[in-house]
């Protein structure tokens, strides 16, 4: 039932929002130029990467020594908004279809975060991940990386029907609402060191 919805959800969502899709694809290629979908490898079901879809929210910008600038100096204003809006996530819609990702489920993060879970935290990648879930509607990136793992086991353990369309609902409130966007004093979130007990 659970695929069922996501196949439904995610080629409705496709065709109704097709022509944000269109417009946003050409104000980002007017701000930044190509490449317009930003593509990162992420891990999915029972940690197996994929190609995870986004828009760009940020320029390719390198210190002297070739590093990527930190995100707060990367993002432009396009990015900004398309962040507070969750509009940059709607090319993941894709990533449902091909059944890499559910409409709901804990958040597909780096690949570099595999090797610094706790046993406990790493169950997160039990179910496929969503591109919302249980830790998005109860703080986001406003709530503290050990929070966030908390909430997401927890859903891996108690996922149900209702529960996946509540998280919907939750996440369009959300939306509308722009909270938790980003950790205090960061662009998005600090990086996960590891689990710290």
């Amino acid at each position: 039932m659970k695929r069922v919805i996501d196949i439904f959800g995610a080629t409705m969502g496709l065709l109704i929002l097709s022509p944000v899709l269109i417009i946003v694809s050409l104000m980002i290629w007017r701000q930044m130029g190509v490449p317009v979908i930003f593509r990162q490898v992420r891990p999915g079901y029972l940690g197996k990467p994929f190609n995870m879809l986004k828009f760009r929210t940020m320029r390719s910008a390198v210190d002297m020594n070739g590093e990527l600038l930190p995100d707060s100096e990367r993002i432009t204003s396009l990015g900004r908004f398309l962040r507070s809006s969750s509009l940059d996530e709607l090319p993941e819609l894709w990533n449902v279809l091909k059944g890499e990702m559910s409409l709901v489920g804990p958040r597909p993060l780096l690949i570099d975060y595999l090797p610094l879970y706790s046993a406990e935290q790493a169950r997160r990648h039990n179910v496929r991940p969503g591109i919302s879930g249980w830790a998005q509607v109860n703080g986001r990136n406003a709530i503290s990386w050990e929070e966030k793992f908390a909430l997401d086991v927890w859903y891996v353990d108690n996922h149900t029907v209702w529960l996946d369309l509540t998280i919907i609902w939750l996440t369009m409130r959300k939306v509308l609402k722009r909270e938790g966007i980003s950790a205090a004093g960061e662009a998005t979130m600090p990086k996960f060191r590891g689990d710290r007990r």
